[in-house]
């Protein structure tokens, strides 16, 4: 029996680093661990052994005078943290990096108002940990029945993260359909790398395998998963947590056997099951696994020295691996013991097996374009949305860089508008699909154009849904012209012309109006995409009760805004002029009004004649004066 043993099984980063953080500070008195510090029975009980011991709430620790209380890798909601220290007692965080990201994410996206949705078990800790974090009431959806359940107001801002050790291809799902809902949505893949590349083995080794074997704890979400996943492709999976699980029967006509474990399997369990199913020691496969390499494979090491001009790996080889300081990057200026130390893990690829003196020549930089290379084009195929900062700023366009791979967006697929001046985009993070994938070439191209375009498309269609003549809607000030002001309704703009900014008259409306101001319109018409709007509001209309104010025979005082040769016209109040004829002005002969009245003069005057329904008054200072 052939025995395959995945390269990512066992501990990852976080777990790794939380175990190792708990068994430091065990030589302490008093150590407890916040829940369990991984989903493995094993670990936890030989921790309890070394004196540390788990507690599951926080009247648990209000009782202790003294001590030290580890949080556990997946986390804890902000309160948990609040009421450790301020019961003083001492406080170590051994959260997985990746989740405290998470933490950071939705406690900033929440505190800015947005809908927090998590994608993963609302029941694991880590979900219950990352909700503790949002400011806001946040959603925990699993599944497609609870994407589709989703409903929100039509103007919700969302920011999605999700657990992480989910499914990548089932994240993507469930995005996908909340994004058809048309929010406005933020969308961060915290699953971890580590995850994914799991979960990728297991299924690629489960497909060649005639039996596969899953080892993790029983709660353990991500052994869970793999299980899952191997199950689907190998019917012959068997989900364990020790060697004594084992039952050898099931083995004895399999010809390839596939080993995978979970995040919180130690490598003594998985060496145990090993040496259980072989002849071979797990020392002897791992040594075995040693004895070659070959040019153009991909391997890990440890660094054991650094100098300005390389990296020298311990690669598993009978001989060290050489990174010299142009296979590390394209700067030639570079001093590599700036970016690297002793005892950091690295990958690197085989250039060379035998350099002439017996040494090993590795790449960094060519592994990491190749894998840019493989991101970007599955971004091309998927043609999925990528955000990248702006390293520089071209002549012809922006440059941007993924997984230290260039991408180019050309000044035409920068902006839906013509775009003057680039240089704003400098350093601003910006997202894009990859429209061009030709790395042989040397030329990816990223479009933005497309995004905005298709974004402000959803915005059009949800904004005309939603408004219909006769509304009062909020709008921003866009652009001010001598005929009138575009107002910007969030998805399209409307046209409030001059003749619809008051009842009186506007000479001038870059004088009343300036961009970016905020302003509540009436919409007057919408004719296909053109909206109508205005300011006369019907129950500001000043001739609602101008019968009362000026009634035939009251005493009127006005601002005289116009004049003719026949008379003068006065106006009353914004929107409501009179005429003032000019053998009313004066008792004596007046030629013209402007011998004796000029714009802007106030006057006082007598009603002697209101037609409403013409919506014309005619005034006499004539008739004040006989009086």
């Amino acid at each position: 029996m052939k025995i395959n043993i995945a390269k990512s099984a066992g501990f990852c980063f976080g777990v790794k680093r939380a175990v190792d953080t708990v068994y430091k500070e065990s030589s302490k008195k008093n150590v407890y661990t916040f829940g369990p510090i991984i989903h493995n029975d094993e670990v936890v009980a030989d921790l309890e052994r070394q004196g540390v011991h788990v507690i599951n709430d926080s009247k648990e620790f209000k009782s202790l005078s003294e001590g030290t209380i580890i949080i556990r890798s997946h986390g804890v909601s902000k309160a948990i943290y609040e009421e450790i220290l301020n019961a003083g007692l001492d406080l170590v965080d051994a959260t997985c990096p990746f989740v405290r990201k998470i933490h950071k994410i939705v406690e900033r996206e929440s505190g800015d108002g947005r809908v927090i949705i998590i994608i993963g078990n609302n029941h694991h800790p880590e979900v219950e940990g990352i909700m503790g974090w949002c400011q806001t009431h946040p959603i925990v959806i699993e599944n497609r029945e609870q994407a589709e359940g989703v409903e929100l107001d039509a103007d919700a801002k969302i920011s999605i993260v999700s657990q992480t050790t989910f499914n990548y291809n089932k994240f993507q799902d469930l995005v996908e359909i909340i994004s058809e809902k048309g929010y406005d949505i933020n969308v961060f893949n915290t699953i971890c790398n580590a995850t994914e590349e799991r979960q990728t083995e297991t299924r690629e080794l489960a497909k060649k395998s005639d039996a596969m074997i899953v080892i993790g704890g029983r709660h353990s979400s991500n052994t869970q998963k793999l299980f899952e996943i191997s199950k689907k492709e190998c019917s012959n999976t068997f989900y364990i947590q020790t060697k004594n699980d084992l039952n050898m029967e099931d083995f004895s006509n399999i010809v390839m056997l596939g080993i995978t474990a979970g995040a919180s399997t130690p490598n003594n369990i998985i060496k145990e099951v090993h040496e259980s199913m072989a002849e071979m020691s797990f020392d002897q496969m791992l040594e075995e696994s040693f004895k070659t390499i070959r040019n153009g494979e991909v391997v890990q090491g440890t660094i054991i020295d650094v100098k300005e001009d390389e990296i020298i790996l311990n690669i598993g080889y009978k001989a060290d691996g050489i990174i010299s300081r142009n296979e590390y990057s394209n700067d030639q200026n570079l001093d590599l013991t700036t970016v690297a130390k002793v005892g950091d893990e690295m990958e690197a690829k085989v250039l060379k097996v035998n350099d002439g003196e017996g040494q090993v020549l590795l790449t960094y930089k060519r592994l990491k374009a190749e894998k840019g290379n493989k991101r970007l084009e599955e971004a091309f195929n998927n043609h999925e949305v990528l955000k990248a900062p702006v390293a520089k700023v071209l002549d012809g366009g922006l440059s941007v860089v993924v997984e230290d791979t260039r991408v180019f967006i050309p000044a035409s697929l920068v902006s839906d508008t013509y775009e003057k001046n680039l240089k704003k985009y400098d350093g601003q993070e910006i997202e894009f699909v990859i429209t061009e994938f030709n790395p042989r070439k040397r030329r990816i191209i990223g479009d933005r154009k497309q995004l905005l375009v298709a974004e402000k498309k959803a915005k059009q269609e949800a904004l005309f849904e939603r408004i219909e003549a006769g509304m009062t809607v909020e709008g921003t000030v866009k652009n001010v012209t001598d005929f009138g002001a575009f107002i910007d309704l969030g998805g399209a703009d409307g046209l409030l012309h001059i003749s619809e900014m008051s009842w009186g008259r506007v000479e001038n409306p870059k004088k009343v109006f300036t961009v970016g101001e905020k302003l509540n319109v009436l919409i007057k018409d919408i004719q296909g995409e053109k909206i109508a709007l205005s300011l006369k509001f019907p129950e500001t209309n000043p001739w609602l009760h101008a019968d009362e104010k000026y009634a035939v025979g009251n005493e009127v005082t006005g601002k005289v805004a116009r004049m003719t040769d026949f008379g003068a016209f006065v106006e009353l109040e914004p929107g409501v002029d009179a005429l003032l004829h000019v053998s009313q002005i004066a008792k004596e002969h007046i030629e013209k009004p402007s011998d004796v009245l000029k714009v802007g003069q106030e006057v006082t005057a007598k009603v002697v004649d209101f037609k409403k329904d013409d919506r014309k008054i005619s005034l006499s200072i004539k008739a004040l004066d006989n009086e």
